[in-house]
């Protein structure tokens, strides 16, 4: 592990890879998927975008850092649609979302998703986050209860602790141009409202980054909705820590002498970080198997 990650520049270059593999695979399914709807809430004093797909139950999908609906779920949606009206969100900065000066945090990003179901007249909904939008779904269970149905969590968790040390220290030095000439910057590239504030997004999601943050065990053992934990082997989370947060939520007793939890739990094998979001299959059938 030490010489893997020896320096900040290999480890740089392994996300790299991973993130552009992702890309390409996204992109081989041609063109983004076409949304019934989509357009700005205002909340929270920015404009939040948002794409609405299919009829149904509906379920909200938080991306991850510096992606966007369809880096991280132009493969899902397309399924998950077929029985369920799916909103995905492009938090602040991301995407056709415009970049905000505004201070950015897992309880204000939280509260935008809040804002976007009102500006859509959703009551309550199933919630699902893959890393950055994991831990802003936590946060979203913790302050907005009554607002939701089921969480899904995918290769995340509520507190930085929760990483591997060698991903807390990963941003570490990080410079704006470093995401320059990648597959972020193409998407980026596409489809924000204004080029211009790039370097300014990334700054801010560096410096975002770097900030420890904990939603509290005692918050998170309050979640009174049943949560589904997707988490790669090898995906970068503590998994000792991993499975605290289960036991914080119901999980690890003896199903044989006590009743199965409400909250799930699963380990998928031989799969890291990014590299969890390509198997579709897999993720589909917990996410279904879990929320009918």
């Amino acid at each position: 592990m030490k010489n893997l990650f020896k320096t900040d520049n290999s480890l740089k270059s392994i996300l790299l890879i991973a993130i552009s593999i992702i890309y390409l695979v996204s992109q081989s399914y041609g063109q983004p998927n076409r949304p019934a709807d989509s357009g700005y809430a205002p909340v929270n004093g920015i404009k939040v975008y948002y794409e609405i797909y299919g009829e149904g139950k509906p379920i909200i999908l938080l991306h991850g850092a510096f992606w966007t609906i369809n880096m991280n779920w132009g493969q899902l949606i397309p399924e998950l649609s077929k029985n369920r009206k799916v909103i995905a969100i492009e938090m602040q900065g991301h995407g056709h979302t415009p970049y905000s000066d505004r201070k950015l945090a897992i309880k204000t990003l939280a509260s935008d998703v809040e804002g976007v179901m009102d500006y859509l007249k959703i009551d309550s909904a199933d919630v699902a986050g893959f890393s950055m939008g994991g831990s802003v779904a936590y946060q979203f269970a913790v302050q907005s209860p009554k607002r939701l149905k089921k969480l899904v969590i995918i290769s995340s968790t509520y507190k930085t602790n929760g990483w591997l040390p060698v991903v807390n220290s990963g941003f570490k030095n990080f410079k704006p141009d470093f995401f320059d000439n990648t597959p972020v910057k193409t998407e980026y590239d596409a489809v924000a409202p204004d080029k211009t504030n790039w370097k300014k997004f990334i700054s801010q999601m560096v410096a975002f980054a770097g900030v420890s943050f904990n939603i509290g065990d005692s918050n998170i053992a309050k979640i009174a909705s049943p949560v589904l934990i997707i988490s790669g082997d090898n995906d970068g989370l503590d998994k000792i820590e991993l499975m605290k947060t289960y036991q914080l939520l119901g999980g690890g007793v003896s199903a044989d002498l006590a009743p199965m939890p409400k909250s799930q739990l699963a380990i998928v094998p031989s799969q890291g970080h990014v590299s969890l979001m390509m198997q579709t299959a897999t993720i589909l059938n917990y996410i279904n198997s879990f929320l009918k």
